[in-house]
């Protein structure tokens, strides 16, 4: 198996699993096709990867799981704050995103949202979209190009997990990150992964938006 990684706090109970599930040499892979989103999505445009997790704004026309990023209110990763209007260079669904809301300003993703000083002067963009739609908003979800029955066991069987990361990773993550394990842990608390009907619903409502 060949897949992409994007290497956010996000997805840490995710990598936990895989390095218990692939092999040495797919291991070795998945750090060589390492980046921030919009270079995984990339990727896998160019069937450099056979799977990943990729942005819900290009997921429509390929092979998705019921595995994705979700957050139900409130993300604290994906911010527009004060200043000219810019997009993150890392991201494509965030900035669709802020234009779906009508969100003028300085679109921030990943570590940078999570660690500015003064957040509050910044609007979480999922905690606005639960409060338009009533929604929970899917910003990713686990495709693949082929050996579907394989990748379709993997992400069910991650769904089905316990995840627990341990210590010492939570505490080298914060240390890259500039914030602090308890941070960390709130953060995590405020993501899933299942897309259900009700993410299914959020998502057709988003990519029917943006299409406008």
């Amino acid at each position: 198996m060949i897949i992409g990684k994007i290497d956010y706090i996000n997805l840490l109970p995710f990598y936990i699993f895989l390095r218990r599930h692939l092999s040495s040499s797919e291991r070795a892979a998945l750090e060589y096709h390492k980046g921030p989103p919009r270079q995984i999505n990339r990727l896998f445009a160019k069937r450099r990867v056979e799977a990943a997790v990729i942005s819900s704004i290009h997921s429509a026309k390929y092979r998705c799981s019921d595995f994705g990023i979700v957050a139900k209110k409130r993300v604290r990763s994906v911010l527009v704050c004060p200043g000219e209007n810019t997009e993150d260079a890392e991201s494509d669904t965030s900035n669709v995103l802020a234009r779906v809301l009508g969100i003028q300003g300085r679109v921030l993703i990943g570590d940078k949202a999570l660690k500015l000083q003064n957040p509050g002067l910044c609007k979480d963009l999922a905690a606005l979209w639960f409060e338009k739609y009533r929604l929970p908003f899917v910003f990713a979800r686990f495709c693949y190009t082929k050996r579907a029955k394989k990748y379709e066991a993997l992400a069910d069987k991650f769904l089905s997990a316990n995840i627990k990361i341990p210590y010492y990773i939570l505490h080298r993550y914060a240390a890259r990150s500039d914030l602090s394990i308890k941070e960390m842990r709130e953060y995590l608390a405020l993501i899933h992964y299942r897309i259900g009907p009700q993410e299914k619903r959020a998502l057709k409502k988003f990519l029917r938006l943006a299409k406008k």
